[in-house]
């Protein structure tokens, strides 16, 4: 009669519950994760609108008028591909050169 050796490693019932806590974690981590990006995207939008204010400034200094977006980017001042927010608001300039977003 042969004897088996004690074999090492894990049972399937072990890795049934390695699985269910790696699926719970991930069930609690992907809503917060979701509403985080929205989060990120309003922030970075207001970033983006102190960013061109301080280009509409740096533009009145040197030419003495307020821009618009399209003086902006011919100037230099901005590229063709920084004229909305991250999030894809718009972004406008008023007559007294104050810059603000827009949901599109």
């Amino acid at each position: 009669m042969r004897i088996l050796k004690s074999q090492k490693g894990f049972t399937l019932i072990e890795m049934l519950i390695v699985m269910l806590i790696i699926t719970v974690l991930i069930a609690i981590a992907i809503p917060n994760v979701t509403k985080q990006t929205s989060s990120v995207d309003e922030k970075g939008c207001k970033a983006f609108v102190h960013m061109v204010q301080g280009q509409v400034e740096s533009y009145r200094m040197d030419e003495k008028s307020v821009p618009t977006i399209a003086n902006l980017v011919t100037g230099g001042y901005l590229k063709a591909n920084e004229t909305t927010c991250p999030n894809g608001d718009t972004v406008e300039i008023s007559v007294d050169g104050v810059v603000t977003s827009k949901a599109s």
